[in-house]
Formats: structure tokens, C-alpha cells, sequence
């Protein structure tokens, strides 16, 4: 588990083809004397095992779904990254419970500035958007982020899209790769946990032997307004 609040900025130095998948070599910055073989890390939201130390540098393999859920097949040597240690019991949760389960790829439509910070929005597609919420939280390249706004549409080249707005502070835009965007980049997108557990809850409503749980039972219990 990590929390999305981003610990270093690393970068990619080799990229290594093998079979149907990968095996990325990283360098870890700040972060290369924390980090042993075996360790979880999160690398622009996506949990990997470390599986060698040649310090300064990861060595993580990446499996074919992993690649397929990613954008981690574009990516080549000089390729920056957002880099988080698994959290601890001892670890202040500055953001939100994140998996490191990279739930579907986001688009990068349009960037505003707003004062001293900047207007993200992301397009994903309607069936993850159905699980993201205005005030709810969600994970960009494994930054804990709060959405502020949600738009659904009918229509797109790539079918039913929904676009969320996000507040980016001068802070999270130096300390992580965000301040490299441009319009048009895709990014790892992995919604609330509680989201998807909830939706797998409510799919059982009705079934024989299945949750008991229904809309009724989650209005007493505070879940809903």
C-alpha cells in the first residue's frame, strides 16, 4: 500500500525487452539508500518488486499485465518517474490508501493556469469514470490528487469519455513529473479503493447467498446522502 504522496523523482536508464515483458533499470534519487531487494515501490503509481540493488539504481521486472493496464511500454531510458516506498504503520497519510493497482490510462486534455497553481483535466474512459467522484480522491502517476470537477460525454473518437478537473499546488508540480506535462500525455489513472469495492458489493444485491448489502442499508450506515 502507498499513500500518493510522491518521495523522489527518479529516472529510467535501460530498458531491457524480455520474452513478452520487461525489465527496467531506474534510478531512485533521493531514495537509493532506503530501498532494498524485495521491497515494494511505486513507480509513477504502479507497484513493483525491487529485485536487484546496483546502487543507485532499481532493477524491476514488469509483467505482461502490467504492460497492458500501462503506459510503461512507451517508456525508454531518460523517461522521468514519480517514486513512493510502500508506507509503514509509522507512515503520516498524507494522502489516501493507494494500491498501486493501475486501473486504466488517462489523457491529459488541457492545462489552465489558476493563480500560483495549475487546472489539470484528464479524459478517461466512461467505464473508469464511472467510478470517480467530484471532492473523492484518485491517483495521477501516483499522486494522490483531489478531483474537483467531473463532466461526463455522450461521445469521443474512443468512445464514452469522462473528464475530471484537478488542482495542481507549485509544490506537487516541482516535486514530481507534472511539471513536464503537456497536453496529450497519457497517465496512469487508479481510482478509490472503496469505489470498486463498493461497485463489486452492489453487484451481488439481489443474488442468492450474496451480500445482503442494498442502497436502504447504505443510507442508515452514512455512505449515502
Amino acid at each position: 500500500m502507498f499513500t500518493g504522496i510522491i518521495q523522489s523523482a527518479g529516472e529510467v536508464r535501460k530498458v531491457e525487452h524480455r520474452s513478452n515483458d520487461l525489465r527496467l533499470h531506474i534510478a531512485l534519487g533521493d531514495l537509493d539508500d532506503t530501498i532494498r531487494t524485495g521491497d515494494s515501490i511505486a513507480v509513477n503509481g504502479l507497484c513493483l518488486t525491487a529485485i536487484a540493488r546496483p546502487s543507485p539504481l532499481l532493477v524491476v521486472d514488469v509483467s505482461r499485465e502490467s504492460l497492458d493496464r500501462s503506459c510503461i511500454g512507451d517508456w525508454n531510458a531518460g523517461t522521468a518517474v514519480n517514486l513512493e516506498k510502500a508506507l509503514t504503520l509509522s507512515t503520516p497519510l498524507g494522502g489516501h490508501l493507494v494500491s498501486g493497482h493501475v486501473d486504466g490510462i488517462g489523457v491529459l486534455e488541457s492545462i489552465e493556469k489558476v493563480a500560483r497553481s495549475q487546472k489539470l483535466i484528464f479524459s478517461v474512459a466512461a467505464t473508469l469514470g464511472k467510478y470517480i467522484a467530484e471532492k473523492g480522491s484518485i491517483t495521477v502517476d501516483g499522486i494522490s490528487l483531489t478531483v474537483n470537477e467531473v463532466v461526463d460525454r455522450k461521445s469521443g473518437t474512443q468512445g464514452p469519455r469522462c473528464l475530471f478537473a484537478v488542482n495542481i499546488v507549485p509544490h506537487t508540480l516541482s516535486n514530481t513529473t507534472m511539471t513536464l506535462y503537456q497536453t496529450g500525455r497519457k497517465v496512469h489513472i487508479e481510482v478509490d479503493l472503496l469505489a470498486r469495492y463498493l461497485e463489486r458489493l452492489m453487484s451481488t444485491v439481489g443474488e442468492k447467498n450474496k451480500s445482503s448489502i442494498d442502497l436502504e442499508l447504505l443510507k442508515r450506515s452514512g455512505f449515502l446522502a
